[in-house]
């Protein structure tokens, strides 16, 4: 058993202590990977929960229960800092990026401690498939919602459309590594595949401009 809360605190206190000697484009990646810290373990307890009332297993669980709630929680604050402080396109994608790493890292952290570091290929799972998901989800997430803006369709239903495609992304990997043998294998490396294909997308279309 690991207490979440205290591994929050060990990597939360020397980020916030730093965030107030960097300025400008550090500081907003490092509140934001700290917002996607908390929000893991909001995510955590909301998806516990729904998993005890629902009776559901683990996997289900992770297919069903996991993609739909992680991504909301992960949303709420680009869309806070998009109304706020009215986030440039560049803004809203180290938002989600660094939100998305923040949630990977904190996660990947838990799963160390609760299950060792002894076997290698797991560790590199977890970082080259699972962490990397968490950040794909969110460049896709982060592009959607600009060319939401771009086309001048930035509302309730826009953003659901571009909320689901996350979802979708997420529980689709969490479907294909749920099965062992080939569907496994093709789920650990779409993230990575995703994470190439939208660079070079971006880079061609440039879908985000200053």
């Amino acid at each position: 058993m690991i207490y979440a809360e205290n591994i929050l605190i060990c990597i939360a206190v020397p980020l916030a202590i730093s965030a107030l000697y960097v300025k400008g484009t550090a500081r907003r990646f490092v509140i934001s990977f700290l917002i996607g810290m908390i929000t893991c373990l909001l995510a955590a307890y909301i998806g516990g929960f729904f998993k005890l009332t629902s009776g559901l297993s683990n996997d289900d669980t992770s297919v069903y229960i996991s993609p739909v709630v992680e991504e909301i929680l992960k949303l709420l604050p680009i869309l806070f800092f998009i109304n706020v402080f009215e986030l440039n396109s560049k803004e809203v994608l180290l938002t989600a990026v660094s939100l998305g790493t923040g949630f990977a890292t904190f996660e990947n952290c838990c799963y160390i401690l609760s299950s060792s570091a002894q076997n290698l290929s797991l560790i590199l799972i977890r970082g080259a498939a699972v962490g990397v998901m968490h950040i794909v989800s969110m460049v896709t997430l982060a592009m959607a919602l600009h060319i939401l803006k771009r086309v001048r369709i930035f509302s309730f239903a826009g953003i659901l459309g571009a909320l689901s495609f996350s979802m979708t992304f997420h529980a689709f990997y969490n479907l294909l590594v749920s099965e062992p043998g080939i569907p496994s294998y093709l789920g650990y490396a779409s993230p990575l595949i995703c994470a190439v294909l939208l660079y070079f997308i971006d880079r061609k279309l440039k879908l985000i401009e200053e």
